[in-house]
């Protein structure tokens, strides 16, 4: 994705520390409900962004990557710019080793 991906613009929603279990359960049966998790903290940035009329919503575990991030300067209602899959517009990034879309 970071090789052949598009840039726009787009809008940090939310920043949230979850633990690992959490990240892909479903609000009906998460894994800290029958105490199956690790404990592992991840940090979790929300964000969206607008490709043809078409508003995607997604989440990105940016854990291992914070210095990348400058995670201390992702706020709220941010613009950022994210890169995304021409084939594929709802996969995207906001940072990977080697680029980030915070400003």
């Amino acid at each position: 994705m970071n090789q052949v991906g598009r840039i726009v613009e787009g809008e940090v929603l939310e920043i949230r520390e979850a633990l690992s279990g959490e990240l892909n359960a479903t609000p009906k049966r998460r894994a800290s409900d029958n105490g199956a998790t690790n404990g592992t903290r991840r940090n979790v940035v929300v964000y969206s962004y607008s490709i043809s009329g078409v508003t995607y919503q997604t989440a990105q575990d940016i854990t291992g990557l914070e210095e990348r991030a400058c995670v201390g300067r992702i706020v709220t209602g941010l613009p950022v710019s994210v890169k995304y899959d021409p084939a594929n517009p709802g996969n995207s990034i906001l940072v990977a080793d080697n680029w980030s879309g915070v400003h």
